[in-house]
């Protein structure tokens, strides 16, 4: 790719080519703070290279995939980029996740090393693990306790700076000129109709690209303070917050816990001046009683997206929260996560009810059912090409085979159009997916993972609304027979195998599930039962 160059960090064609440059542009600036922790753009080089050796010194190979299982936290960016300066693939693994649920990931993924968080909100990580099958993995670094049996943060980065006094960086930085904008720098399992995660597989050049043109649109820059909500393992919060900083030299802000009067403290406190994050964040914000009991006049730029959006929000923001940037955008994890985006001179209404225009260098169309390019305003299967498409599902050719079709373009599911201007207006999903407080929810996932229960013949899943996150799960349940279950009862079991965010919030006991000829559920049916 002819724009991408070692020396200016926007401009790297690898990771580590741009934790250098961006160590030598930026030095002594501060790149992250965590409570009194605060790491400069020089240390994270130093950090970063001190944790690849620790893994090169444990027979770490070009290719290998190590994960990171931990909230937003500055280990996790440190572990993250280390791994990608060995040569490395990153795995991340949701925090919601049960340990059922991420050791299948860890298998399927065929990671070696996982760093993970001891305690968090109540509960312990590696302890979920314990009894699960966790594949190949020979190692647990924990970021924030000391459990026996599994290694310390201090103790693995100790033994990357034995391993660099004794062996010197010759090797370390032979590895890093071995890796090519090509090479893999990630893989995020994403959810689909199958029910089980797939391993979506993206590069170091598409991930830098696509996110110097979000930081160019957005106009982040140095003088930012970005508080990053959204979290790391999901791709916005690993690639629009830590790549898209270190691109920029802003100073990043993680943040654990959605509470909407800390955030409105740290933004006062902290003198935050960018904070994407999901409509939901901005509506629990301005319902906020205490809202004005803050200053948040520092805060300019937000980005929004991933639900319908009323105008009024937009403006709301603008006019009440004093947000002179709102821009909301489109993208998916198959695209690196950025498909489309609004611009700085849109009008709100543009903003509210449309997720901007193509990226530049992509494709982006609305196909008809005979796959035929759709006319401007009318409604089709979103379809995208180019250089931000992933290079395919990990180990799941045919997967990747019904996503991407021969000709190159990336069958989203979503359904949109577009319009005269190439304004991009979402209305549907192909998948039946519904997004819960930011996050995507599969029907047929959460579906697989309740037919675990028992008691539970069959099931089908629909999203109704909810004021709060936009939409929750609605389970529609049939019981084997003689087996007694309520509806609470499911819901208690769910939230002890379940990630929390796809737990039902209803659950309706019927007999039999409406189905049409062929045996497929009539989840129109469904919800039309569910708004009565």
């Amino acid at each position: 790719m002819s724009d991408l160059k070692a020396g200016v960090p926007c401009l790297s064609a690898t990771i580590p080519q741009l934790i250098k440059s961006a160590g030598e542009h930026f030095g002594d600036k501060v790149f992250i703070v965590d409570g009194n922790y605060q790491l400069s753009f020089n240390q994270l080089l130093t950090q970063s290279r001190q944790l690849a050796a620790a893994l090169l010194s444990r027979g770490f190979q070009s290719g290998d995939r190590a994960a990171i299982w931990a909230p937003n936290m500055y280990q996790w960016v440190i572990a993250a980029l280390g791994i990608q300066t060995a040569g490395g693939v990153l795995v991340t693994i949701n925090t919601r996740y049960k340990g059922s649920e991420a050791a299948d990931l860890l298998r399927r993924g065929s990671v070696s090393i996982l760093f993970s968080i001891g305690d968090f909100i109540n509960v312990n990580y590696p302890k979920m693990l314990a009894t699960e099958d966790i594949g190949d993995v020979q190692e647990i670094v924990v970021f924030n306790d000391s459990i026996e049996g599994h290694s310390s943060w201090e103790n693995f980065n100790r033994s990357g700076e034995e391993y660099l006094t004794k062996y010197g960086s010759e090797k370390l930085d032979q590895r890093i000129d071995e890796i090519k904008p090509t090479d893999l720098s990630d893989i995020l399992f994403t959810s689909g109709t199958t029910g089980s995660p797939k391993g979506v597989m993206t590069s170091h050049e598409q991930n830098i690209r696509t996110f110097k043109i979000w930081t160019d649109l957005l106009g982040l820059n140095e003088n930012d303070r970005y508080l990053v909500i959204n979290p790391f393992f999901h791709s916005f919060g690993y690639k629009a917050g830590i790549l898209a900083g270190l691109m920029r030299g802003t100073t990043l802000l993680p943040h654990q816990v959605f509470d909407p009067e800390i955030i409105l403290q740290r933004i006062e406190s902290e003198k935050i001046t960018i904070m994407p994050g999901p409509p939901t964040l901005f509506q629990s914000i301005l319902s906020s009683p205490n809202r004005h009991k803050f200053n948040i006049s520092s805060l300019s730029k937000a980005t929004t997206g991933a639900a319908v959006i009323p105008v009024e929000l937009i403006t709301k923001m603008r006019e009440d929260l004093g947000i002179s940037t709102v821009l909301t955008a489109y993208g998916l994890t198959e695209s690196c996560g950025l498909v489309s985006m609004c611009r700085h001179e849109d009008s709100d209404e543009i903003v509210a009810t449309t997720s901007g225009r193509a990226i530049p260098g992509i494709e982006l169309n609305c196909i008809d059912e005979n796959g035929k390019i759709a006319a401007p305003g009318t409604f089709g299967e979103i379809v995208v090409r180019g250089f931000n498409v992933m290079h395919g599902y990990f180990e799941n050719s045919t997967a990747t085979a019904e996503t991407i079709d021969d000709q190159g373009w990336l069958h989203t599911g979503d359904i949109g159009c577009l319009d005269i201007h190439g304004n991009l207006s979402i209305t549907d999903r192909l998948k039946d997916m519904f997004i819960t407080g930011g996050f995507n929810c599969y029907p047929a996932e959460i579906e697989k993972q309740l037919t675990q229960h028992p008691f539970i013949a069959s099931c089908a899943v629909i999203g109704i609304p909810d004021e709060r996150l936009g939409e929750v799960a609605m389970a529609w349940v049939v019981l084997e027979d003689n087996c007694d279950l309520d509806e609470q009862q499911l819901i208690n079991w769910s939230r002890d195998h379940i990630a929390n965010y796809k737990v039902p919030r209803q659950v309706k006991i019927v007999k039999t599930l409406p189905l049409n000829a062929s045996g497929k559920v009539l989840k129109t049916e469904l919800r039309r039962a569910a708004i009565i």
